[in-house]
Formats: structure tokens, C-alpha cells, sequence
């Protein structure tokens, strides 16, 4: 855990992202009707094949807000694990490993990387796609 952060901010983004584990849990098995992401997948295929054009776009967008929602809960996750002292430091840039300031932590607590560390990563991204 990066030692600029003192104890009491610690406090608030563990609670944070306690609470946004928690609302990510609640949307995915609202989301699947509280079925496994295979099982919910399986009845929306055998929805009404009448419409199966209509359906189709139904069920690309239900896979994406899904697998968002998944990727998201996987990093509250991973942030929890190191903010507790496992799997590298909490508040350091996997890039850099420069300390990643309060301000940013408080908006995204699972943060990975320093903002201009994410920015070259999202450029990255977006010149391989």
C-alpha cells in the first residue's frame, strides 16, 4: 500500500469500493435474473426466434453490459485485494509506479495506472482496435 495515503482515505475508498462491489453483485444478478451468465445466455436464445433480427440486437447489447459490468466487478475486486496488502501496492502505478493521487483514487479507487499512464495505455488500445 503507497504510503501517501493516509489512513482515514484508505478508510473512504475501501468503503467505496466495498460499496460498488456490492452494487456490481446486485446489477449482474438482476441483470441475469439470477442465473449464471451461461445459463442467461441460453434462455435468451431460446427466446421467440420469430424476431430473430430484433432478438439479435437484444442480446448483443445484453452481453456487453454483462461482460462491462463483470470487468468492472473483477477490478473493485482486484483493488480490494491489494488495498488489504495483497497482489502488489494499492495506490501505485502498475506503469510508473508513481503514487496516483487521492483526487484520483476517490473517482476511480480501482485505478491502475496514473492519469498520464492511462492515457498512453488507452492509446494503445485504441491504435491496436
Amino acid at each position: 500500500m503507497s504510503s501517501h495515503l493516509s489512513s482515514a482515505q484508505i478508510g473512504l475508498l475501501e468503503a467505496d469500493l466495498q460499496q460498488r462491489r456490492r452494487q456490481l453483485e446486485s446489477q449482474l444478478a438482476a441483470h441475469n435474473d439470477g442465473l449464471t451468465r451461461a445459463e442467461h445466455a441460453h434462455e435468451m436464445l431460446a427466446q421467440d426466434v420469430r424476431d430473430a433480427a430484433r432478438r439479435e440486437g437484444e442480446r448483443e447489447l445484453d452481453l456487453t453490459l454483462s461482460d462491462r459490468e463483470t470487468r468492472e466487478l473483477a477490478g473493485v475486486k482486484q483493488a480490494l485485494v491489494r488495498l488489504q496488502g495483497g497482489d502488489g501496492p494499492y495506490g501505485r502505478c502498475v506503469d510508473c509506479d508513481a503514487d496516483i493521487p487521492y483526487a484520483r483514487l476517490k473517482i476511480e479507487p480501482q485505478a491502475l495506472r496514473c492519469v498520464a499512464c492511462a492515457a498512453a495505455h488507452e492509446a494503445v488500445l485504441r491504435r491496436n482496435a
